[in-house]
């Protein structure tokens, strides 16, 4: 991944952002190399803000590409939806733009945590039986600690070639084959 000149992170939240930053620092890359876009606070639903802004990230995207390797990372939680559900709602944003699905060979990883982050970063930090319909996020009052260790976890996850292990839940799972798609 240490090849990509940029890599533009769409994020919800601020647990989002820290994860993603520090996954992308354990992955050799830099500040200057990252550009961050996080919903700003008070602004109504996190998710509803990253869908409308899914558009514009990929057309700036694609044509940033074609100049430099860049990668976009977005990343929205599932909330009460499926992992499908979201894809399909980032789809849908791009169809009602006028814009092509992503493309197989595109280095845009969509991460979907269901039901939010939270249930990544326990899984992450080697939390095992976590219900994926849970709410985990008054799990831990502080959890900047854990996304360190799972910003670590994530990176050895997604440059290893092999499956997560077993106790690993389906959306994260799902997350890892995603992001893999930046060092393709």
């Amino acid at each position: 991944m240490n090849n990509l000149s940029q890599v533009i992170a769409l994020v919800e939240d601020e647990h989002h952002e820290m994860l993603i930053r520090r996954y992308l620092k354990r992955c050799g890359l830099n500040k200057h190399q990252m550009r961050m876009r996080r919903c700003p606070s008070g602004r109504g639903a996190a998710e509803s803000w990253v869908r409308k802004q899914f558009p514009e990230e990929i057309k700036q995207y694609r044509r940033r590409q074609a100049k430099a390797l860049t990668g976009l990372v977005v990343m929205i939680d599932a909330d009460a939806h499926t992992v499908r559900e979201r894809l399909g709602h980032l789809e849908q944003a791009l169809t009602a733009s006028s814009q092509e699905p992503v493309g197989k060979y595109e280095r845009v990883a969509r991460l979907v945590p269901r039901r939010n982050v939270e249930t990544w970063i326990l899984c992450l930090t080697d939390r095992y039986n976590l219900d994926e319909e849970a709410d985990y996020t008054q799990e831990i009052n502080d959890w900047h600690e854990s996304l360190l260790a799972a910003a670590e976890t994530l990176s050895k996850w997604t440059q290893s070639k092999t499956e997560p292990p077993p106790h690993c839940v389906n959306s994260l799972r799902n997350g890892v084959e995603e992001q893999r798609r930046l060092g393709q």
